[in-house]
């Protein structure tokens, strides 16, 4: 027969999801994938519970219902201050890894070179291949996980790139990028003439001093921002798989089409479920902040506990923990005995670095007191892994 494709020739699954497996194999408490073991706000599911007897349960509009478009327009445009016009520049898709996608498709040529900071969320190359383009990676350093902006610029600079992907905040390494960061890049996008496509699900676990700052709406950075987001970390639904991409009417109809013959459109009771959320009150996401902020201190707390070296997060639910004391070369090899021997699931970094990183892996810590309790009280058993 014939070869399949050569682009996916060289992809593995998920290393993530492969992570939750093994946590289920060996019944550890994962903190691999990134899903909260508590319940979403009661609003919500209350009125996911009245529209599963009146519906909607049909198709609705390709981009999205209207009435879940308009509750995401007001939401962002209070959050951000940029108006948006959710007619001609809200896609809503199956989730952000589909708004990513799609963003891709309607940017990215074969052929073009698209610039990703490493470590990044796994899809990202992927996406960047299955759209025919060539990921270029620039380092975020550790331990604070700056750049260098010389390096940033050759890398923009190389002929060919289109896009720029900036998760922020960032998953694996709970970056916040700063205003002076953003808005130098935001510089580059424009002088460089290239588009940047944003993954901001966290924009609101963020840790004070720390503050969220919206690209599209930095200077010359409207007409040239894809901003891809979900409602999953937010609102604790990481199920329903409702995405959306906001972007300049040219854009966004582009990715209308290229989202349409990806999916056709998201869950419609679900839209109309997840709607109640998008209204909620300032006091939400002030809880929702109080409540991470609690879960970071708590987890943390214990990583100290047990004497282990972890970078501190600004933002996002991840930890990255350093493994070299216990003499591993292979951190995906640590990530199974650590969830077979002492019951707690973590994600290999290897996964989320282009470097030859395998001395951290990442745990983390959108769950309840009592489950981060229990991974803290098995995590002190650790050092029985140790190969030194």
């Amino acid at each position: 027969m014939k070869n399949l494709s050569e682009k996916t020739a060289h992809f593995t699954d998920s290393v993530i999801r492969r992570m939750t497996r093994v946590s289920n194999q060996y019944n550890a408490i994962n903190l691999s994938q990134g899903f909260p073991d508590f319940d979403p706000p009661e609003a919500i599911t209350r009125r996911l519970s009245e529209i599963a007897t009146i519906g909607p349960h049909q198709y609705a509009l390709t981009w999205g219902a209207k009435n879940f478009r308009d509750a995401l327009a007001a939401k962002h445009e209070h959050f951000s201050g940029m108006k948006v016009d959710p007619e001609s520049e809200i896609v809503v898709t199956c989730g952000s890894t589909e708004a990513m996608m799609a963003s891709m498709m309607s940017v990215c040529d074969p052929g073009d070179k698209v610039v990703v900071f490493s470590p990044f969320y796994e899809n990202y190359g992927a996406d960047a291949i299955l759209s025919g383009a060539e990921p270029i990676y620039v380092p975020l350093n550790p331990p604070d996980f700056g750049f260098d902006a010389d390096v940033l610029e050759k890398a923009i600079a190389t002929p060919g790139v289109k896009a720029l992907i900036l998760c922020n905040p960032s998953n694996p390494c709970g970056k916040v990028f700063t205003r002076k960061e953003m808005e130098l890049i935001a510089e580059l996008a424009c002088r460089y003439d290239i588009y940047v496509i944003t993954d901001e699900v966290y924009e609101h676990i963020i840790y004070d001093p720390y503050e969220h700052v919206y690209m599209a709406t930095l200077p010359g950075m409207r007409e040239r921002t894809l901003t891809c987001n979900s409602l999953s970390k937010t609102y604790s639904i990481t199920g329903w798989r409702l995405g959306y991409v906001i972007a300049s009417p040219e854009i966004t109809d582009r990715v209308k089409k290229v989202h349409d013959f990806l999916t056709v459109g998201a869950a419609a009771p679900l839209m109309e479920a997840a709607t109640v959320g998008l209204q909620f009150p300032d006091s939400y996401y002030e809880d929702l902040k109080d409540h991470y902020t609690h879960m970071k201190k708590l987890f943390t707390d214990g990583l100290r506990s047990a004497g282990l070296t972890f970078t501190d997060p600004q933002g996002a639910y991840y930890v990255l923990v350093d493994i070299s004391e216990f003499g591993y070369d292979d951190d995906e090899r640590f990530c199974i005995d650590l969830a077979k021997e002492v019951g707690v699931g973590a994600v290999p970094g290897s996964s989320f670095f282009r470097e030859n990183v395998n001395h951290l892996i990442r745990f983390h810590f959108a769950k309840q007191d009592e489950t981060l309790l229990a991974a803290i009280d098995r995590l002190h058993d650790i050092r029985k892994l140790g190969r030194n």
